[in-house]
Protein backbone atom coordinates (compact mmCIF):
# COMPACT_ATOMS: atom_id res chain seq x y z
CA UNK A 1 0.00 0.00 0.00
CA UNK A 2 1.47 3.38 -1.02
CA UNK A 3 0.62 6.05 1.57
CA UNK A 4 3.22 8.68 0.68
CA UNK A 5 1.94 12.18 1.51
CA UNK A 6 0.91 14.54 -1.27
CA UNK A 7 3.01 17.65 -1.98
CA UNK A 8 2.57 20.37 0.65
CA UNK A 9 4.54 23.62 0.37
CA UNK A 10 5.25 25.87 3.36
CA UNK A 11 6.56 29.42 2.80
CA UNK A 12 8.57 31.03 5.60
CA UNK A 13 8.48 34.83 5.33
CA UNK A 14 11.28 36.70 7.11
CA UNK A 15 11.71 40.48 7.22
CA UNK A 16 14.34 42.70 8.82
CA UNK A 17 14.18 46.49 8.64
CA UNK A 18 17.02 48.93 9.37
CA UNK A 19 15.63 49.66 12.83
CA UNK A 20 14.96 45.98 13.56
CA UNK A 21 18.62 45.18 12.90
CA UNK A 22 19.45 46.87 16.21
CA UNK A 23 17.43 44.22 18.05
CA UNK A 24 19.16 40.82 18.17
CA UNK A 25 15.98 38.77 18.48
CA UNK A 26 14.78 40.13 15.11
CA UNK A 27 17.88 38.95 13.20
CA UNK A 28 17.44 36.93 10.00
CA UNK A 29 19.10 33.88 11.58
CA UNK A 30 16.95 34.04 14.74
CA UNK A 31 13.77 34.28 12.68
CA UNK A 32 14.90 31.36 10.48
CA UNK A 33 15.67 29.22 13.52
CA UNK A 34 12.32 29.95 15.19
CA UNK A 35 10.30 29.25 12.03
CA UNK A 36 12.12 26.02 11.12
CA UNK A 37 11.74 24.84 14.71
CA UNK A 38 7.99 25.47 14.46
CA UNK A 39 7.74 23.58 11.14
CA UNK A 40 9.59 20.60 12.62
CA UNK A 41 6.99 20.39 15.38
CA UNK A 42 3.96 20.69 13.06
CA UNK A 43 1.75 17.64 12.71
CA UNK A 44 0.94 16.12 9.34
CA UNK A 45 3.55 18.06 7.34
CA UNK A 46 6.57 15.82 7.92
CA UNK A 47 7.60 15.68 4.26
CA UNK A 48 6.54 19.22 3.34
CA UNK A 49 8.68 21.36 1.04
CA UNK A 50 9.86 24.49 2.89
CA UNK A 51 10.67 27.72 0.98
CA UNK A 52 12.25 30.87 2.44
CA UNK A 53 11.36 34.43 1.37
CA UNK A 54 13.59 37.09 2.97
CA UNK A 55 13.32 40.91 2.83
CA UNK A 56 16.44 42.39 4.43
CA UNK A 57 16.34 46.13 5.15
CA UNK A 58 12.70 46.79 4.18
CA UNK A 59 10.01 48.59 6.19
CA UNK A 60 6.86 46.69 7.07
CA UNK A 61 4.59 49.71 6.60
CA UNK A 62 3.99 48.88 2.93
CA UNK A 63 4.13 45.86 0.62
CA UNK A 64 6.64 47.23 -1.91
CA UNK A 65 9.16 44.54 -0.93
CA UNK A 66 10.73 42.15 -3.45
CA UNK A 67 10.52 38.96 -1.38
CA UNK A 68 6.91 39.50 -0.26
CA UNK A 69 5.92 40.23 -3.87
CA UNK A 70 7.68 37.02 -4.96
CA UNK A 71 5.83 35.18 -2.19
CA UNK A 72 2.47 36.55 -3.36
CA UNK A 73 3.28 35.60 -6.97
CA UNK A 74 3.93 32.00 -5.82
CA UNK A 75 0.62 32.09 -3.93
CA UNK A 76 -1.34 33.33 -6.98
CA UNK A 77 0.19 30.51 -9.05
CA UNK A 78 -1.03 27.94 -6.51
CA UNK A 79 2.48 26.96 -5.44
CA UNK A 80 2.04 27.60 -1.70
CA UNK A 81 -0.24 25.93 0.85
CA UNK A 82 0.87 27.64 4.06
CA UNK A 83 2.63 30.91 5.04
CA UNK A 84 4.40 31.19 8.39
CA UNK A 85 5.85 34.34 10.00
CA UNK A 86 7.52 34.94 13.36
CA UNK A 87 4.89 37.56 14.29
CA UNK A 88 2.30 39.71 12.53
CA UNK A 89 4.64 42.71 12.18
CA UNK A 90 7.09 40.67 10.09
CA UNK A 91 4.44 40.32 7.36
CA UNK A 92 3.36 43.95 7.63
CA UNK A 93 2.70 46.81 10.02
CA UNK A 94 -0.29 48.23 8.14
CA UNK A 95 -3.36 46.71 9.79
CA UNK A 96 -5.74 47.50 6.91
CA UNK A 97 -3.57 45.90 4.21
CA UNK A 98 -2.63 42.86 6.31
CA UNK A 99 -6.26 42.44 7.38
CA UNK A 100 -7.26 42.42 3.72
CA UNK A 101 -4.84 39.57 3.03
CA UNK A 102 -6.00 37.59 6.08
CA UNK A 103 -9.73 38.02 5.46
CA UNK A 104 -9.95 38.06 1.65
CA UNK A 105 -6.84 37.00 -0.24
CA UNK A 106 -5.56 33.98 1.73
CA UNK A 107 -9.00 32.30 1.94
CA UNK A 108 -9.53 32.88 -1.79
CA UNK A 109 -6.34 30.99 -2.60
CA UNK A 110 -6.83 28.40 0.15
CA UNK A 111 -3.62 29.42 1.93
CA UNK A 112 -3.15 28.77 5.63
CA UNK A 113 -1.55 31.67 7.58
CA UNK A 114 0.38 31.18 10.82
CA UNK A 115 1.98 33.77 13.13
CA UNK A 116 4.13 31.85 15.62
CA UNK A 117 4.60 34.38 18.44
CA UNK A 118 0.98 35.51 18.24
CA UNK A 119 -0.33 31.92 18.47
CA UNK A 120 -2.40 32.58 15.33
CA UNK A 121 -3.32 29.78 12.92
CA UNK A 122 -6.07 30.47 10.37
CA UNK A 123 -6.93 26.76 10.21
CA UNK A 124 -7.86 26.76 13.92
CA UNK A 125 -10.04 29.89 13.82
CA UNK A 126 -12.63 28.66 11.29
CA UNK A 127 -12.88 31.95 9.41
CA UNK A 128 -12.20 34.26 12.39
CA UNK A 129 -9.29 36.71 12.11
CA UNK A 130 -8.15 36.98 15.72
CA UNK A 131 -10.44 39.70 17.04
CA UNK A 132 -9.34 42.47 19.43
CA UNK A 133 -5.93 40.92 20.21
CA UNK A 134 -4.75 41.12 16.61
CA UNK A 135 -6.19 44.62 16.16
CA UNK A 136 -4.40 45.88 19.30
CA UNK A 137 -1.03 44.43 18.19
CA UNK A 138 -1.30 46.27 14.89
CA UNK A 139 -2.28 49.51 16.59
CA UNK A 140 0.91 49.40 18.68
CA UNK A 141 3.02 48.60 15.59
CA UNK A 142 1.61 51.50 13.57
CA UNK A 143 2.24 53.97 16.41
CA UNK A 144 5.84 52.70 16.66
CA UNK A 145 6.41 53.25 12.92
CA UNK A 146 4.80 56.69 13.04
CA UNK A 147 7.04 57.79 15.93
CA UNK A 148 10.20 56.73 14.06
CA UNK A 149 9.04 58.54 10.92
CA UNK A 150 8.36 61.80 12.76
CA UNK A 151 11.81 61.79 14.44
CA UNK A 152 13.58 61.12 11.15
CA UNK A 153 11.57 63.79 9.31
CA UNK A 154 12.33 66.44 11.98
CA UNK A 155 16.09 65.89 11.67
CA UNK A 156 15.89 65.97 7.88
CA UNK A 157 14.00 69.29 7.80
CA UNK A 158 16.57 70.97 10.05
CA UNK A 159 19.17 70.16 7.37
CA UNK A 160 16.78 71.40 4.67
CA UNK A 161 16.53 74.86 6.23
CA UNK A 162 20.30 75.14 6.62
CA UNK A 163 20.79 74.24 2.96
CA UNK A 164 22.91 71.25 3.99
CA UNK A 165 20.73 68.51 2.54
CA UNK A 166 21.13 67.60 -1.12
CA UNK A 167 19.63 64.76 -3.04
CA UNK A 168 22.09 62.13 -4.26
CA UNK A 169 20.54 62.42 -7.73
CA UNK A 170 20.84 65.53 -9.87
CA UNK A 171 18.06 66.69 -12.21
CA UNK A 172 18.67 66.19 -15.93
CA UNK A 173 21.13 68.85 -17.13
CA UNK A 174 23.19 68.82 -13.92
CA UNK A 175 25.96 66.71 -12.42
CA UNK A 176 27.79 66.58 -9.10
CA UNK A 177 30.85 68.82 -8.95
CA UNK A 178 34.11 68.22 -7.09
CA UNK A 179 32.66 69.91 -3.99
CA UNK A 180 29.56 67.69 -4.08
CA UNK A 181 27.29 70.52 -5.26
CA UNK A 182 25.34 70.59 -8.51
CA UNK A 183 26.90 72.09 -11.63
CA UNK A 184 25.68 72.16 -15.26
CA UNK A 185 26.49 69.12 -17.36
CA UNK A 186 28.06 70.35 -20.62
CA UNK A 187 26.44 67.51 -22.59
CA UNK A 188 22.86 67.80 -21.35
CA UNK A 189 22.47 71.41 -20.14
CA UNK A 190 22.09 72.66 -23.77
CA UNK A 191 19.13 70.26 -24.18
CA UNK A 192 17.42 71.85 -21.18
CA UNK A 193 17.95 75.32 -22.68
CA UNK A 194 16.52 74.06 -26.01
CA UNK A 195 13.40 72.74 -24.24
CA UNK A 196 12.75 76.11 -22.55
CA UNK A 197 13.46 78.07 -25.75
CA UNK A 198 11.00 75.94 -27.73
CA UNK A 199 8.39 76.41 -24.99
CA UNK A 200 8.96 80.17 -25.07
CA UNK A 201 8.42 80.09 -28.86
CA UNK A 202 5.02 78.48 -28.28
CA UNK A 203 5.73 74.79 -28.74
CA UNK A 204 3.61 72.47 -26.60
CA UNK A 205 5.14 69.58 -24.61
CA UNK A 206 4.17 67.04 -27.29
CA UNK A 207 5.70 69.17 -30.06
CA UNK A 208 8.87 69.65 -28.01
CA UNK A 209 9.13 65.90 -27.53
CA UNK A 210 8.79 65.39 -31.28
CA UNK A 211 11.51 67.97 -31.97
CA UNK A 212 13.88 66.26 -29.52
CA UNK A 213 13.16 62.90 -31.17
CA UNK A 214 13.83 64.32 -34.64
CA UNK A 215 17.13 65.79 -33.41
CA UNK A 216 18.11 62.35 -32.10
CA UNK A 217 18.59 63.60 -28.54
CA UNK A 218 18.55 60.65 -26.07
CA UNK A 219 15.98 60.74 -23.28
CA UNK A 220 17.28 61.36 -19.72
CA UNK A 221 16.98 57.65 -18.97
CA UNK A 222 18.86 56.68 -22.15
CA UNK A 223 21.60 59.21 -21.40
CA UNK A 224 22.09 57.83 -17.88
CA UNK A 225 22.14 54.26 -19.19
CA UNK A 226 24.85 55.25 -21.71
CA UNK A 227 26.87 56.61 -18.76
CA UNK A 228 26.52 53.28 -16.95
CA UNK A 229 23.78 54.42 -14.55
CA UNK A 230 21.04 51.82 -15.01
CA UNK A 231 18.35 53.34 -12.77
CA UNK A 232 15.50 52.71 -15.19
CA UNK A 233 14.56 50.22 -17.89
CA UNK A 234 15.09 52.14 -21.13
CA UNK A 235 14.52 49.19 -23.46
CA UNK A 236 11.11 50.60 -24.45
CA UNK A 237 12.17 54.25 -24.98
CA UNK A 238 13.30 54.13 -28.59
CA UNK A 239 14.43 57.74 -28.31
CA UNK A 240 10.87 58.98 -27.70
CA UNK A 241 10.57 61.71 -25.06
CA UNK A 242 7.40 61.22 -22.99
CA UNK A 243 5.32 64.37 -22.67
CA UNK A 244 5.46 63.96 -18.89
CA UNK A 245 9.28 64.21 -18.96
CA UNK A 246 9.16 67.48 -20.93
CA UNK A 247 6.54 68.92 -18.55
CA UNK A 248 8.61 67.89 -15.53
CA UNK A 249 11.63 69.79 -16.86
CA UNK A 250 9.55 72.87 -17.69
CA UNK A 251 8.09 72.88 -14.17
CA UNK A 252 11.46 72.58 -12.41
CA UNK A 253 12.60 75.87 -10.90
CA UNK A 254 15.97 74.35 -9.97
CA UNK A 255 17.18 75.22 -13.47
CA UNK A 256 17.20 78.89 -12.35
CA UNK A 257 19.72 78.14 -9.55
CA UNK A 258 17.07 77.90 -6.83
CA UNK A 259 17.15 74.68 -4.84
CA UNK A 260 13.70 73.49 -3.72
CA UNK A 261 12.99 70.89 -1.06
CA UNK A 262 9.92 69.59 0.74
CA UNK A 263 7.56 69.92 -2.24
CA UNK A 264 5.89 66.58 -1.55
CA UNK A 265 5.01 64.42 1.39
CA UNK A 266 4.06 60.79 1.73
CA UNK A 267 0.38 60.02 2.19
CA UNK A 268 1.05 57.38 4.85
CA UNK A 269 3.87 56.43 7.18
CA UNK A 270 6.42 54.25 5.40
CA UNK A 271 4.51 54.48 2.11
CA UNK A 272 5.68 55.61 -1.32
CA UNK A 273 2.61 57.50 -2.50
CA UNK A 274 3.25 61.22 -2.55
CA UNK A 275 1.08 64.31 -2.59
CA UNK A 276 2.04 67.87 -3.45
CA UNK A 277 2.21 70.30 -0.52
CA UNK A 278 1.11 73.91 -0.75
CA UNK A 279 3.87 76.09 -2.24
CA UNK A 280 3.98 78.16 0.97
CA UNK A 281 5.36 75.08 2.73
CA UNK A 282 8.21 74.50 0.27
CA UNK A 283 11.77 75.28 1.33
CA UNK A 284 13.56 77.40 -1.32
CA UNK A 285 17.24 78.33 -1.32
CA UNK A 286 18.07 80.91 -4.06
CA UNK A 287 21.53 81.03 -5.70
CA UNK A 288 22.24 77.54 -4.40
CA UNK A 289 23.95 76.36 -7.61
CA UNK A 290 24.76 77.72 -11.11
CA UNK A 291 21.66 78.39 -13.23
CA UNK A 292 21.09 76.80 -16.66
CA UNK A 293 18.35 79.27 -17.63
CA UNK A 294 17.48 82.75 -16.39
CA UNK A 295 14.69 83.39 -13.92
CA UNK A 296 13.11 85.70 -16.52
CA UNK A 297 12.92 82.93 -19.14
CA UNK A 298 11.50 80.48 -16.60
CA UNK A 299 8.76 82.94 -15.56
CA UNK A 300 7.93 83.78 -19.19
CA UNK A 301 7.56 80.09 -20.03
CA UNK A 302 5.30 79.52 -17.00
CA UNK A 303 3.11 82.45 -18.03
CA UNK A 304 2.88 81.20 -21.60
CA UNK A 305 2.11 77.62 -20.45
CA UNK A 306 -0.46 78.54 -17.80
CA UNK A 307 -3.41 78.80 -20.21
CA UNK A 308 -2.80 75.25 -21.50
CA UNK A 309 -3.00 73.60 -18.09
CA UNK A 310 -6.06 71.40 -17.59
CA UNK A 311 -7.71 70.27 -14.38
CA UNK A 312 -6.66 66.81 -13.27
CA UNK A 313 -9.12 64.08 -14.19
CA UNK A 314 -9.74 61.92 -11.14
CA UNK A 315 -12.70 59.94 -12.52
CA UNK A 316 -12.33 56.22 -11.96
CA UNK A 317 -13.19 53.60 -14.57
CA UNK A 318 -12.83 49.79 -14.59
CA UNK A 319 -9.65 49.51 -16.68
CA UNK A 320 -7.78 52.43 -15.18
CA UNK A 321 -4.02 51.73 -15.23
CA UNK A 322 -4.50 48.30 -16.84
CA UNK A 323 -4.43 48.90 -20.61
CA UNK A 324 -1.02 48.72 -22.33
CA UNK A 325 0.23 48.77 -25.89
CA UNK A 326 1.29 45.27 -26.89
CA UNK A 327 3.95 46.61 -29.30
CA UNK A 328 5.89 49.17 -27.24
CA UNK A 329 4.54 47.99 -23.81
CA UNK A 330 3.68 51.54 -22.70
CA UNK A 331 0.44 52.44 -20.93
CA UNK A 332 -2.30 53.56 -23.30
CA UNK A 333 -3.96 56.86 -22.48
CA UNK A 334 -7.73 57.19 -22.27
CA UNK A 335 -9.50 60.08 -23.97
CA UNK A 336 -12.21 61.55 -21.76
CA UNK A 337 -14.81 62.47 -24.36
CA UNK A 338 -18.07 61.11 -25.76
CA UNK A 339 -16.39 58.32 -27.77
CA UNK A 340 -13.85 57.21 -25.19
CA UNK A 341 -10.87 55.27 -26.54
CA UNK A 342 -7.52 54.02 -25.27
CA UNK A 343 -4.69 55.20 -27.51
CA UNK A 344 -0.94 54.63 -27.68
CA UNK A 345 0.66 58.06 -27.59
CA UNK A 346 4.23 56.92 -26.99
CA UNK A 347 4.76 56.20 -30.70
CA UNK A 348 2.95 59.33 -31.87
CA UNK A 349 6.21 60.94 -33.04
CA UNK A 350 7.35 57.79 -34.91
CA UNK A 351 5.13 57.08 -37.92
CA UNK A 352 7.08 53.91 -38.71
CA UNK A 353 6.22 52.30 -35.37
CA UNK A 354 3.78 49.34 -35.62
CA UNK A 355 1.58 50.90 -32.93
CA UNK A 356 1.51 54.40 -34.42
CA UNK A 357 -2.12 55.57 -34.19
CA UNK A 358 -3.22 52.41 -32.32
CA UNK A 359 -6.59 52.88 -30.57
CA UNK A 360 -9.31 50.71 -29.07
CA UNK A 361 -12.78 51.80 -27.96
CA UNK A 362 -13.27 51.58 -24.20
CA UNK A 363 -16.81 50.18 -24.46
CA UNK A 364 -15.74 47.45 -26.92
CA UNK A 365 -12.73 46.45 -24.79
CA UNK A 366 -14.79 46.30 -21.58
CA UNK A 367 -17.50 44.30 -23.36
CA UNK A 368 -15.02 41.79 -24.73
CA UNK A 369 -13.33 41.31 -21.35
CA UNK A 370 -16.64 40.84 -19.55
CA UNK A 371 -17.77 38.31 -22.15
CA UNK A 372 -14.62 36.25 -21.48
CA UNK A 373 -15.12 36.51 -17.71
CA UNK A 374 -18.81 35.63 -17.92
CA UNK A 375 -18.11 32.49 -19.98
CA UNK A 376 -15.46 31.33 -17.54
CA UNK A 377 -17.67 32.12 -14.57
CA UNK A 378 -20.48 30.04 -16.08
CA UNK A 379 -18.13 27.07 -16.53
CA UNK A 380 -17.14 27.33 -12.85
CA UNK A 381 -20.78 27.44 -11.77
CA UNK A 382 -21.63 24.45 -13.99
CA UNK A 383 -18.99 22.27 -12.37
CA UNK A 384 -19.56 23.57 -8.83
CA UNK A 385 -21.62 20.48 -8.00
CA UNK A 386 -18.58 18.26 -8.64
CA UNK A 387 -17.32 19.12 -5.18
CA UNK A 388 -15.04 17.00 -3.01
CA UNK A 389 -17.47 17.34 -0.10
CA UNK A 390 -18.59 13.68 -0.32
CA UNK A 391 -15.03 12.43 -0.60
CA UNK A 392 -14.05 14.67 2.29
CA UNK A 393 -16.71 13.06 4.53
CA UNK A 394 -15.37 9.62 3.64
CA UNK A 395 -11.83 10.77 4.36
CA UNK A 396 -12.82 12.20 7.76
CA UNK A 397 -14.65 8.97 8.66
CA UNK A 398 -11.61 6.90 7.65
CA UNK A 399 -9.36 9.16 9.71
CA UNK A 400 -11.66 8.73 12.73
CA UNK A 401 -11.54 4.94 12.28
CA UNK A 402 -7.75 4.99 12.40
CA UNK A 403 -7.96 7.18 15.53
CA UNK A 404 -9.97 4.40 17.18
CA UNK A 405 -7.53 1.70 16.08
CA UNK A 406 -4.57 3.67 17.40
CA UNK A 407 -6.36 4.17 20.72
CA UNK A 408 -7.11 0.41 20.91
CA UNK A 409 -3.45 -0.49 20.43
CA UNK A 410 -2.42 2.07 23.05
CA UNK A 411 -4.84 0.33 25.43
CA UNK A 412 -3.21 -3.01 24.54
CA UNK A 413 0.20 -1.56 25.46
CA UNK A 414 -1.15 -0.45 28.84
CA UNK A 415 -2.70 -3.88 29.47
CA UNK A 416 0.57 -5.63 28.55
CA UNK A 417 2.49 -3.44 30.95
CA UNK A 418 0.01 -4.14 33.76
CA UNK A 419 0.26 -7.89 33.07
CA UNK A 420 4.05 -7.68 33.23
CA UNK A 421 3.99 -5.71 36.51
CA UNK A 422 1.56 -8.21 38.02
CA UNK A 423 3.84 -11.04 36.77
CA UNK A 424 1.04 -12.51 34.67
CA UNK A 425 3.46 -12.70 31.70
CA UNK A 426 7.22 -13.10 31.51
CA UNK A 427 9.67 -10.41 30.47
CA UNK A 428 10.32 -12.27 27.18
CA UNK A 429 6.59 -12.52 26.36
CA UNK A 430 6.15 -8.83 27.25
CA UNK A 431 8.93 -7.73 24.89
CA UNK A 432 7.68 -9.90 21.98
CA UNK A 433 4.05 -8.77 22.31
CA UNK A 434 5.01 -5.11 22.88
CA UNK A 435 7.23 -5.15 19.76
CA UNK A 436 4.29 -6.44 17.70
CA UNK A 437 1.96 -3.75 19.10
CA UNK A 438 4.54 -1.00 18.49
CA UNK A 439 5.08 -2.15 14.92
CA UNK A 440 1.34 -2.00 14.21
CA UNK A 441 1.10 1.38 15.96
CA UNK A 442 3.86 2.77 13.71
CA UNK A 443 2.02 1.52 10.63
CA UNK A 444 -1.31 2.99 11.75
CA UNK A 445 0.26 6.32 12.70
CA UNK A 446 1.96 6.61 9.29
CA UNK A 447 -1.34 5.97 7.50
CA UNK A 448 -3.14 8.37 9.86
CA UNK A 449 -0.53 11.09 9.28
CA UNK A 450 -0.85 10.76 5.50
CA UNK A 451 -4.64 10.82 5.74
CA UNK A 452 -4.44 13.98 7.84
CA UNK A 453 -2.31 15.75 5.21
CA UNK A 454 -4.66 14.64 2.43
CA UNK A 455 -7.71 15.74 4.43
CA UNK A 456 -6.12 19.14 5.14
CA UNK A 457 -5.42 19.58 1.42
CA UNK A 458 -8.99 18.60 0.51
CA UNK A 459 -10.36 21.08 3.06
CA UNK A 460 -8.22 23.85 1.55
CA UNK A 461 -9.34 22.83 -1.93
CA UNK A 462 -12.96 23.11 -0.79
CA UNK A 463 -12.34 26.59 0.63
CA UNK A 464 -10.65 27.69 -2.61
CA UNK A 465 -13.44 26.21 -4.76
CA UNK A 466 -16.07 27.87 -2.59
CA UNK A 467 -14.39 31.28 -2.84
CA UNK A 468 -14.01 30.86 -6.61
CA UNK A 469 -17.67 29.90 -6.97
CA UNK A 470 -18.74 33.01 -5.04
CA UNK A 471 -16.57 35.12 -7.32
CA UNK A 472 -18.13 33.46 -10.39
CA UNK A 473 -21.62 34.32 -9.07
CA UNK A 474 -20.49 37.93 -8.60
CA UNK A 475 -19.24 38.05 -12.22
CA UNK A 476 -22.51 36.68 -13.64
CA UNK A 477 -24.60 38.97 -11.44
CA UNK A 478 -22.64 42.12 -12.35
CA UNK A 479 -23.97 42.25 -15.93
CA UNK A 480 -20.84 44.10 -17.07
CA UNK A 481 -17.25 44.84 -16.17
CA UNK A 482 -16.96 46.73 -12.87
CA UNK A 483 -13.94 48.32 -11.22
CA UNK A 484 -14.11 45.73 -8.45
CA UNK A 485 -14.05 42.77 -10.84
CA UNK A 486 -11.24 44.31 -12.90
CA UNK A 487 -9.12 44.93 -9.79
CA UNK A 488 -9.71 41.39 -8.53
CA UNK A 489 -9.24 39.45 -11.77
CA UNK A 490 -7.29 41.51 -14.32
CA UNK A 491 -3.65 42.51 -13.97
CA UNK A 492 -3.05 43.99 -17.43
CA UNK A 493 -4.55 44.06 -20.91
CA UNK A 494 -2.17 44.34 -23.88
CA UNK A 495 -3.70 45.73 -27.07
CA UNK A 496 -2.20 44.97 -30.51
CA UNK A 497 -3.07 46.13 -34.04
CA UNK A 498 -5.89 44.30 -35.86
CA UNK A 499 -8.01 44.12 -32.67
CA UNK A 500 -5.74 41.54 -31.02
CA UNK A 501 -5.81 41.51 -27.20
CA UNK A 502 -3.73 39.67 -24.59
CA UNK A 503 -5.06 39.41 -21.02
CA UNK A 504 -2.82 38.91 -17.99
CA UNK A 505 -4.96 37.51 -15.17
CA UNK A 506 -4.45 38.05 -11.46
CA UNK A 507 -6.16 34.81 -10.42
CA UNK A 508 -4.97 32.23 -12.95
CA UNK A 509 -7.05 29.39 -11.46
CA UNK A 510 -10.28 31.31 -12.06
CA UNK A 511 -9.53 31.66 -15.73
CA UNK A 512 -8.03 28.21 -16.26
CA UNK A 513 -11.25 26.51 -15.14
CA UNK A 514 -12.72 27.24 -18.55
CA UNK A 515 -9.69 25.97 -20.46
Amino acid sequence: MNDSPISYVIALYIRLSTEDSKVGSFSIENQKHALHQYVDAMEGVKNAEVLEFIDNGYSGTNFERPAVQNLLDHMREGKINCIIVKDFTRFGRNSIEVGYFMEMVFPLYGVRFISVNDDFDSDKLHGDTGGINVAFKYLVSEFYSRDLSIKYKSAKYVKFRRGEYQSKLCPYGYQKGADGRMEPNEETAPNVRLIFELAWEGYGPGEIGKALYEHGIPTPGEYKAAQGVANHDVSRCGGVWPTSTVIKILDDERYTGTYIMGKREVTEVGGHRLRMKDESQWIKIPDHHPAIISKELFDQVQTRRARFKCPKNTRTYPLRGKVYCGCCRHAMQRTDNKNRVFQCRHSKVDESAPCHGLTVKEAELEGMLYEVLAKQAQVILNIADLSNAGRLDVQLAEQAEYDKQIENYLDQKRVLYEQFILKQITMEDYKVQKAAVDSELDRLRTIHSNLKVQTSQMEMDEKTKSARTELAREVVGAGGLTAGLADTLIDRVYVYPNNQVEIVWKIKDFCMEAA
